[in-house]
């Protein structure tokens, strides 16, 4: 189903099918953190990332409590964007032989994913207010204050130490 199809027909409809998208995206980022931790060779990066993933887990159970307290099944549809965003992640890891190199491009690709997050959980919070639904809106407010914090540590990481090897 498309983003614009007539199966969404109701701000709901939207709500839901965007609900459905981010919980995707969050197992998605369940698997592939693992793999960037890996990668990563900077200490602080590798934990970052084994952190969120941490994170990501209860993302996925709030989504999970959102989808219960919004009267709707529990159920992932194919996120495009984020596979997309974990294939060219997976690409460039593969090509970056410099370590140094390979952590910055580590945090760019995390960093992708933070922000298409940070989009589809202002977006959800946005939606589920319109509905009349602050219960489902401060759940998903919890998890968007996470991505941002994520964010925020990933670009210091990168603007304090990363960025500079991998330049140097």
């Amino acid at each position: 189903m498309g983003l614009f199809t007539k199966d969404i027909k109701t701000m709901n409809d939207l709500f839901v099918h965007q609900l459905q998208d981010i919980y995707y995206a969050e197992q998605q980022l369940t698997k592939a953190l693992p793999k960037m931790a890996n990668k990563a060779t900077d200490p602080q990066l590798k934990q970052g990332f084994l952190t969120h993933l941490e994170e990501t887990k209860q993302h996925v159970k709030r989504l999970e409590e959102v989808f219960k307290m919004h009267d709707v099944a529990v159920k992932a549809i194919d996120c495009p964007a984020i596979d997309g965003i974990i294939e060219e992640a997976d690409d460039t890891a593969g090509e970056v032989a410099d370590k140094a190199v390979l952590d910055a491009a580590l945090i760019n690709a995390a960093q992708a994913a933070e922000h298409y997050e940070i989009v589809r959980y202002g977006s959800l919070i946005a939606w589920a207010k319109q509905l009349g639904r602050n219960d489902c809106a401060a759940m998903l407010a919890k998890t968007l204050e996470e991505e941002k914090a994520t964010d925020k540590k990933l670009t210091s990481i990168a603007e304090t130490k990363v960025n500079l090897r991998a330049a140097s």
